[in-house]
């Protein structure tokens, strides 16, 4: 077999399709978010503005969190030296689990080395330790929160997104006595709708069931102190298991899941995803909870946040760029054409030097690209200005397409 030729082929495919990914080189300068520094193929610098991180409160430059690091680099080096289990476990490890654990309100957490990994390990792991487990998981969940549910080996379905009367009959057909995961987002990162967390608490009393959800896209940025849409709603005591992730809104790395403490212990115990894994550096442990602890009494933030989210879409509604409808932070164009969407951010990035790049399957379902603006509170109107000349400049030359003004 010639295996070049089968990964050449592979790759050929995923071009041919218009959904090929090419990696913008960047350099954040610390103090200047969202301008950065873009390095094209001559190896030369430009500047761009980035309009699609997932630090959305731009923690990542926050000196408290930048001194943490530094300082726990100064008192302890570089890595961890190993696994949880295996002379991984630091101080600081400690003390993030403590501090995300009072965060949502459970009686422990547990740290993983991404969002990704929570999940997949969290929820494969469920179905080694409940026997006979029926999950129920949103049509629209995560990847991650897929291959979780693959891994466990149970019986599985597949509820119509946000449809609780859906995810009812699926519950009915079941034994009342069978155990249940119910598995669903809060902020759902692509569309920014929001799951129907108060009606799958209720039907989880109902049908005896756990509930299992991801706050990936909503811790740090919602409810009071940052616990995310559950804090928001009152709903935490009613998650058995809530799982979020260190890299985005908290602004460095990592994923966690928060629970009763038996549940973080037979996790740690039993998942392979946790067992067999370096742990986090400290000193990424230590940038995290002071990201934590800031985040927990800063609201002015999550609420200047907001305004800009709301202004962005207003602004560019007026403009009558096709907007998908969004009640959260994310701000979603819809282009609809693989190839046109990479030819729109290509046109963005090296005539106008912004950053967006496009959201093209499997991150999304065919002839649903778009682009996925993410504005920070750092994002002004001046930025806005930028962003909508660029725009308008870039639908006239590419896609043949008028808008407003």
């Amino acid at each position: 077999m010639n295996y070049n030729e089968a990964f050449k082929t592979a790759v050929a495919r995923v071009r041919a399709e218009g959904r090929y990914r090419v990696f913008a080189d960047l350099l954040r300068t610390r103090g200047s978010f969202p301008r950065a520094r873009y390095r094209v193929s001559t190896g030369e610098m430009r500047d761009v503005t980035v309009w699609c991180s997932n630090d959305y409160l731009a923690m990542g430059q926050s000196p408290c969190v930048v001194g943490a690091m530094k300082q726990a680099l100064d008192d302890v080096g570089a890595g961890a030296g190993g696994t949880r289990n295996i002379s991984g476990t630091t101080h600081y490890h400690v003390e993030l689990e403590r501090s995300l654990a009072e965060l949502h309100e459970k009686e422990s957490a547990l740290l993983f080395t991404s969002g990704y990994i929570a999940n997949q390990a969290t929820l494969a792991t469920l179905g080694k330790i409940l026997p006979g487990l029926i999950i129920y998981s949103d049509a629209l969940n995560h990847a991650s929160m897929i291959e979780g549910v693959r891994q466990a080996n149970c019986e599985k379905h597949v509820w119509r997104h946000n449809d609780v009367e859906h995810l009812e009959e699926l519950l009915k057909a079941a034994p009342l006595d069978a155990p249940k995961v119910i598995a669903l987002e809060s902020v759902y990162s692509m569309d920014g709708d929001i799951g129907p967390l108060r009606e799958v608490c209720d039907l989880a009393d109902k049908y005896n069931a756990m509930t299992y959800l991801d706050e990936v896209h909503a811790v740090g940025l919602y409810g009071l102190r940052g616990a995310g849409v559950a804090e928001r709603e009152g709903l935490l005591d009613r998650f058995d298991i809530i799982e979020g992730t260190l890299g985005k809104a908290f602004g460095v790395m990592g994923g966690y899941i928060a629970a009763d403490a038996v549940i973080c212990d037979a996790i740690r115990s039993w998942a392979p995803g946790f067992i067999f894994t370096t742990s986090l550096a400290p000193a990424i442990a230590a940038g995290a909870r002071a990201s934590v602890e800031f985040l927990k009494s800063a609201n002015h933030l999550r609420e200047a946040h907001q305004e800009r989210a709301a202004a962005l879409k207003a602004r560019l509604t007026a403009e009558g760029f096709p907007l998908i409808e969004s009640v959260t932070h994310i701000v979603p164009i819809h282009v609809g054409d693989p190839v046109l969407c990479k030819r729109l951010t290509d046109a963005l990035l090296d005539e106008h030097g912004i950053y967006v790049q496009p959201i093209n399957y499997p991150t999304v379902p065919k002839g649903t690209e778009r682009m996925r603006l993410t504005p920070t509170p750092l994002h002004t109107d001046e930025m806005f200005d930028e962003l909508v000349s660029a725009l308008k400049a870039v639908y006239a030359k590419h896609a043949r397409i008028r808008v407003a003004g």
